[in-house]
């Protein structure tokens, strides 16, 4: 269900925005060729509050003694709408980027307790109307949950066992113009905590809301930018070589047991088609130290369990941040803990040396495999 509310979110933003040409650019076909439009922005700030109802989805039949209360909560959040300070700004409609603070009830407060949480976000208008516009939001930062598994206190508790997690939003957002400093804010949320498999059990909340509230523009200022994009490349042309070690760590049944070490390296062909569309293939090498206790009484030793995959995903290209989500198949699995497939989704940042910082999840349909914390380096990475 996450990841199609991801696709739902953003493979929309590879549609085209359209402005119309300017006539500084000397000819019509030179525009054509090289797609160049002058565009002017609002960058605004804006606070809001934005109360929120809903309820624990029991993703998991274990999982279904939990849901027993509604889910009570509110975000204050403050955002910027980008203006047209940069290229990829306008290119994505103007997106805000902020913060929020977040506080709810879990659906069970004898269980689970309440969360509380902050996480930075970005959010893409899908429509340019200034009276009414339907964005799509991807926030990441951390949550507390106050009541977690305990072996003696808290057994029914299966879903989380760390009070530090993961937080991530995933939402379809609406913005109505009141009046011109003054918005409508309603929203259809996915809110998710979860500590990616780092200690059990983790089946993770998944909390659907509905949200009303309110903003305020604070302040605002007009910018611009020139638009520019190169003619259509072959298909075979402009990958860049990619690099990357990863390093995490596992931990599985019974709780409070060992934490398994996993090293990995992928080697990535990547390309940008556009400037809103990517693409990457992958050969992964993967040494997940948990597989040793699976069927313990199987010998085993570090090649049996070495696994390889093949891996393509979808690249979202903002300026140096890229958001990816993909999918591989396992091409030496010895023993399948987990299946034939494995699934990413997750963020790397590109420094203009060529180094890349990977943070992605990844997993196995919707359970959680293991965080990939990482460092890469991109040959031949010419500075934008």
């Amino acid at each position: 269900m996450f990841k199609w509310l991801f696709l739902l979110i953003f493979i929309p933003l590879t549609v085209k925005a359209q402005y119309s040409d300017d006539d500084l650019f000397p000819t019509a076909k030179f525009r054509r060729l090289y797609r160049v439009d002058a565009v002017s922005g609002d960058a605004s700030l804006y606070l809001s509050v934005k109360p929120k109802i809903g309820f624990l989805a029991a993703h998991r039949g274990v999982m279904s003694h939990l849901p027993k209360e509604p889910i009570i909560g509110v975000e204050i959040s403050l955002a910027k709408q980008l203006g047209a300070q940069k290229e990829w700004h306008a290119r994505y409609n103007q997106p805000y980027v902020g913060a929020t603070l977040y506080a709810s009830t879990v659906g069970n407060n004898a269980l689970l307790g309440q969360a509380f949480g902050t996480y930075a976000f970005i959010e893409f208008p899908f429509n340019k109307s200034k009276r009414h516009h339907i964005t799509g939001k991807l926030g990441c930062g951390l949550g507390y949950v106050t009541k977690v598994f305990d072996q003696e206190t808290n057994v029914k508790n299966v879903a989380i066992s760390t009070h530090v997690n993961a937080l991530i939003c995933l939402a379809i957002q609406g913005h109505v113009q009141l009046a011109p400093r003054h918005q409508l804010i309603y929203s259809l949320d996915l809110t998710h905590l979860s500590n990616g498999s780092s200690e059990v059990p983790n089946l993770g909340l998944n909390m659907p809301n509905f949200g009303l509230g309110y903003a305020y523009r604070l302040r605002s200022e007009e910018s611009s930018v020139v638009l520019s994009k190169s003619p259509p490349r072959p298909f075979l042309k402009d990958w860049k070589l990619h690099l990357l070690g990863i390093f995490s760590t596992k931990e599985i049944f019974p709780t409070s047991g060992k934490k398994y070490p996993i090293y990995a390296v992928s080697v990535m062909g990547r390309r940008l088609f556009r400037p809103k569309v990517g693409m990457e293939i992958a050969f992964d090498l993967m040494s997940k130290q948990s597989v040793f206790d699976y069927k313990g009484y199987v010998p085993k030793t570090q090649w049996t369990i070495f696994q390889m995959g093949v891996y393509a995903g979808y690249v979202l290209p903002l300026d140096h941040l890229q958001i990816v989500l993909g999918m591989g198949a396992y091409v030496k699995d010895r023993y399948q803990p987990d299946g034939a497939l494995y699934h990413r989704v997750g963020m790397r940042y590109q420094f203009d040396n060529g180094i890349t910082a990977n943070v992605v999840l990844k997993s196995h349909w919707a359970k959680a495999d293991y965080v990939e914390y990482g460092i890469g380096y991109t040959f031949k990475y010419q500075k934008k």
